[in-house]
């Protein structure tokens, strides 16, 4: 029963890791001895984070557009050239938008949706060749989609697309969940509460007050996201598949 937790020796991608949840998974990732390979839009960003991170461990940057099928192939592509197998991948890139129903656009839907769902499953398709090269039996190659909590209860705000997006990626993780099993790859999703990030910015400034209503009584952590993380691609989840954890401090169970 020891190392149950070790992941040490595998190669993971995260999308979305410049920042946020994605950079906090990675710097769990690098840490405890996995190659990851962090993957977004704005290259200075994304390379200031791969320098802070190579500190830790290692880290690679590799700039990449996720919103068009283009973009995806060519990322995958760039992953290819360099890795024949692949242990992890954590679809973290993600978008939002906010608008009135009255007003909503069909750009805002449309782009939230590409970018939270579809992209998500064409990159998942694209690598799949390196995820069943890595996976074993006793050790499964892992996919992590990240959802929301917002995917579960009423947001109380006007991202109509967002809570949609993340919704269908809780189903879909479900649905590949069952699919890839057999393939000895387990597709996982974590739904975050609040946690610091450019996405939940302007709620910032109240988050003493929001933590106060959690039942934890505080918001979210790099660990609480990287623990999480590790655990589903580490031993002691290898027998998880298809089901996405609520990471939320108790919002979602006290709603």
């Amino acid at each position: 029963m020891k190392n149950l937790f070790d992941i040490s020796g595998k190669v993971a991608v995260v999308t979305g890791g410049s920042r946020g949840i994605g950079a906090m998974i990675a710097r769990g990732f690098v840490e405890n001895g996995v190659r990851t390979y962090i993957t977004a839009r704005k290259e200075d960003e994304l390379k200031a984070t791969a320098e802070e991170l190579s500190t830790l461990g290692e880290c690679i940057a590799l700039p990449s557009d996720l919103a068009s099928q283009e973009g995806v192939s060519a990322f995958a592509a760039a992953i290819r050239e360099r890795e024949s197998k692949l242990h992890i991948l954590v679809n973290n890139a993600g978008a939002t938008w906010g608008a009135d129903i009255e007003d909503f656009p069909e750009s805002g839907w449309d782009k939230v949706m590409d970018l939270n769902v579809k992209s998500l499953f064409f990159l998942t398709r694209e690598l799949l060749p390196a995820l069943q090269a890595a996976g074993t039996a006793e050790d499964p190659a892992r996919v992590i989609n990240i959802g929301s909590v917002n995917g579960f209860t009423h947001s109380h705000m006007n991202n109509y697309s967002y809570t949609a997006s993340k919704a269908a990626v809780h189903h879909l993780t479900r649905h590949l969940g069952a699919d890839l099993a057999r393939r000895n790859i387990n597709v996982n999703g974590i739904a975050p509460g609040f946690f610091p990030s450019k996405m939940t910015a302007h709620w910032l400034d109240q988050a003493d007050e929001m933590a106060g209503e959690y039942p934890r009584g505080r918001i979210g952590s790099p660990e609480d996201a990287a623990g999480t993380a590790i655990y589903l691609c580490a031993r002691a989840s290898a027998w998880v598949a298809g089901h996405t954890i609520v990471l939320d401090g108790g919002v979602v169970a006290a709603a």
